[in-house]
């Protein structure tokens, strides 16, 4: 035997030998989790969290050029082999779309309890959880408070034509907002893409950029997400945030909130429901709130960030009708909005 050969056998025993003997310092429990929430809110919370329940959580983050869509498609090319025990998903349609297709497993957290009906999938396969609502951030220096626009309807104004923006529609909320009105009403919808190319709206990264855009004087206004819009106030740049749509007879503001789900063929089952039992508490929604990222409660007695209204006036959304809407949607876009 030669002595590479030997010395092979003979960790090979040792090893043998230590996986007989109790150990001082057992292993924790492992959970994946792929998580399209953005790393730097999500991290600490995983981390926290893990240590309290004893639980190893190794967590795979997606990149904001193609959030969410990336793990969407590692969790759909996985189906045969999952890797994931949890998605956790900063918006909803594409968890919906995956539901639909037979990629998550059914799990009832009795934590879910105090979140609403509208944010429950009926047949229990994923949760909603601290929303994030979508805003008009307008640079001040730009814009005089008397000009400042209040709707949607002012990306399509040509008053402000190529001086406005939205996150490339394909990806992350931007997408799930053009699934959401696709569901409403899809003739509508096209026509609003279609009037968003005529006025030379600017298609930015994603939602950060479009922050830059406008807290660095290049955009007058754009379409992004609370938790971006909050970055640039608290780093004290001239903006303004609105939440749009707000009159008696405007269609109100989107709320999209994170969305748990268990994955089907989930390699840490029993730890993957632990650590969705601990994500749904008051507590981490509460966190969440208090964080950079500004998370809005779903539960009513948890305090939301000073600056977001208690009485936001919210769009009506069927959640499972919008995650059926994602791939027609994003089809649109591709033609009426990209010109592709």
């Amino acid at each position: 035997m030669t002595r590479r050969g030997a010395l092979a056998l003979g960790c090979g025993a040792l090893a043998w030998a230590l996986a007989g003997c109790p150990s001082s310092a057992p292993a924790r429990p492992q959970v994946v989790v792929y998580c399209s929430l953005d790393r730097l809110y999500a991290q600490p919370v995983l981390e926290r969290l893990g240590a309290e329940l004893g639980l190893e959580v190794l967590a795979k983050y997606d990149g904001e050029a193609t959030k969410t869509t990336g793990l969407v498609a590692a969790i759909r090319a996985e189906a045969n082999a999952p890797r994931a025990d949890v998605f956790w998903n900063n918006e909803v349609s594409q968890t919906v779309a995956l539901a639909q297709e037979g990629a998550l497993e059914p799990y009832a957290s009795p934590n879910a309890e105090g979140l609403p009906a509208y944010a429950r999938d009926p047949e229990q396969r994923w949760t909603g959880f601290a929303a994030r609502a979508r805003v008009l951030l307008v640079n001040t220096e730009l814009v005089a408070e008397e000009e400042t626009p209040r709707s949607l309807a002012a990306l399509s104004d040509p008053r402000w034509r190529g001086r406005c923006g939205i996150a490339k529609p394909l990806f992350g909320t931007t997408a799930t907002q053009v699934a959401a009105r696709y569901a409403a009403d899809p003739a509508a919808c096209e026509a609003w893409l279609q009037s968003l190319r005529a006025n030379q709206v600017v298609v930015c990264a994603g939602n950060s950029d479009v922050k830059d855009r406008v807290a660095q004087g290049e955009l007058c206004f754009g379409l992004t997400d609370t938790d971006d819009a909050n970055l640039a106030v608290l780093a004290g740049a001239p903006v303004r945030v609105v939440f749009p749509d707000q009159g008696p007879d405007e269609a109100g503001t989107l709320l999209i909130p994170n969305a748990l789900a268990l994955v089907r063929g989930a390699p840490h089952p029993a730890a993957a429901k632990r650590l969705i039992d601990a994500l749904l508490t008051p507590e981490v929604e509460a966190s969440l709130a208090a964080s950079r990222s500004a998370q809005v409660p779903l539960r009513t007695r948890t305090a939301r960030p000073a600056w977001i209204p208690d009485d936001l006036r919210v769009t009506p959304v069927d959640w499972v009708a919008t995650g059926a809407a994602f791939g027609p949607a994003s089809a649109l876009v591709k033609t009426q909005l990209l010109g592709q």
